[in-house]
């Protein structure tokens, strides 16, 4: 059994937990909140220098030109945008499940010593009960960390095919403006 003072510690550092988790949360709206407002104000720039330069376009040669040196850097900042808030929100996920995980383990760690504490003060003839106990709690920390590693290993297999994805679309992308500079060189 727990103390009134071991449950109101363990009360304490459970809130202590929250408003950490809560302060991270925090921090990370503010990454993306900050990501989001440098990216509108760069394209609201970027939009205006563009649509001055089409004003004083003189040629159908120079409008294409222009065009396709603009695409490709657009394409490059999209992607880039994609790739910071990725990792915003990765490195989010990346703190909760390391606080959960944390979390659990400390859990599970109580949960064991109480049930040992309850197997030496326990009556003759409950020592079956008490091991089915802490063998269930076992395959559920095992289940647990099973689960921990397909989901780490889900997250890298996404990174990795966003690295791939932002690889191929930078080649298209930079293939597609070397071809159109040469049809305009043309």
């Amino acid at each position: 059994m727990m103390t009134p003072e071991q449950i109101a510690a363990a009360q304490k550092a459970q809130l202590e937990t929250l408003f950490s988790l809560a302060g991270k949360s925090m921090d990370n709206m503010e990454k993306l909140i900050d990501l989001n407002l440098q990216a509108m104000k760069t394209s609201l720039q970027e939009s205006a220098d563009h649509t001055m330069a089409l004003m004083s376009v003189k040629d159908l040669q120079e409008l294409t030109s222009l065009q396709s040196g603009w695409m490709q850097p657009m394409a490059e900042k999209m992607l880039s945008y994609s790739r910071h808030a990725y990792e915003i929100i990765s490195g989010a996920q990346a703190d909760l499940a390391k606080t959960a995980e944390s979390q659990i383990a400390e859990t599970h760690k109580k949960f064991m010593d109480m049930a040992e504490s309850a197997a030496k003060n326990a009556p003759a003839g409950t020592e079956t009960a008490v091991a089915m106990m802490k063998s269930a709690m076992n395959a559920a920390n095992n289940a647990y960390d099973s689960v921990q590693k397909v989901t780490k290993q889900a997250a890298e297999a996404v990174e990795a095919n966003l690295n791939a994805v932002t690889s191929t679309a930078l080649k298209a992308a930079q293939s597609t403006r070397s071809t159109t500079t040469k049809r305009a060189a043309a």
